[in-house]
């Protein structure tokens, strides 16, 4: 499995503060079945993260994993914040893009607005396609039309593993599923010991139990991702409901 969004690199924004704790967060995913994990350290006006550092900092990562034994692969990527896109270059914007392409993107908070349409027609105009980054924190009325909107305009929806299973939230990842706004779902782990483990599977096991997405599971757990890492275009085998 592959983890697309992830807080693994160290010393950098809300995530492990020392290198050992990335490589535990490694080894959560290494026994959890994922090979593969995105480093997303947030992009945004309150953090230092400076993007031409992020390819070094994701070898020295490498490197510690490699000597601890562990298996897991860390590729280099970022979590744009809605606010920031406009003041990014398009070079930045590749450099954190998953696959050179997807940006995963961070909705401003609250309620999602007419902004992120915004956004996402100004990163496809510019050549890029969004991810849309853990819907949890946005349930609200309006919710699925505005996601579906975006859908429609090309956006996918990456929801958080653990709210597929934790309450309250699993109630409304199961509206979201059942919608078919679901299309892949990631850890968006910040450590090995405080909060979300770096783990997919129980989620996955959920989200294969909901329709539309059931029969599709093969699509939003190894299909779409690898599509997503490789910069291709993607079209959702599952259109949204309602």
């Amino acid at each position: 499995m592959i983890d697309l969004h992830c807080h693994i690199l160290p010393g950098l924004d809300d995530g492990p503060t020392d290198i050992r704790h990335s490589v535990e967060m490694a080894q959560q995913a290494d026994r959890d079945g994922i090979h593969t994990v995105c480093a997303t350290p947030h992009i945004r006006h309150d953090h230092d993260v400076r993007i031409a550092e992020l390819p070094d900092r994701v070898a020295a990562l490498n490197g510690a994993l490699q000597r601890a034994g562990c298996a897991v692969t860390v590729i280099p990527g970022g979590e744009v914040a809605e606010t920031i896109v406009g003041h990014l270059t398009d070079e930045e914007l590749s450099a954190v893009a998953l696959g050179g392409k997807w940006v995963l993107l961070e909705p401003r908070p609250g309620p999602l607005s007419d902004s992120l349409g915004a956004t996402v027609g100004e990163l496809r105009i510019r050549g890029f396609r969004s991810l849309i980054a853990h819907p949890e924190r946005h349930l609200s009325a309006d919710l699925l039309t505005r996601l579906a909107a975006l859908v429609a305009g090309g956006a996918l929806v990456q929801a958080t593993a653990a709210t597929m299973i934790d309450p309250p939230a699993d109630r409304g990842m199961r509206l979201l599923a059942e919608a078919g706004l679901i299309h892949v779902l990631s850890s968006d782990s910040h450590h090995s010991r405080v909060g979300r483990e770096v783990a997919l599977s129980a989620g996955l096991r959920r989200l294969g139990g909901i329709d539309p997405v059931a029969e599709h599971l093969p699509w939003v757990r190894d299909l779409a991702p690898a599509a997503i890492l490789a910069g291709a275009d993607l079209t959702p085998p599952f259109p949204p409901r309602g």
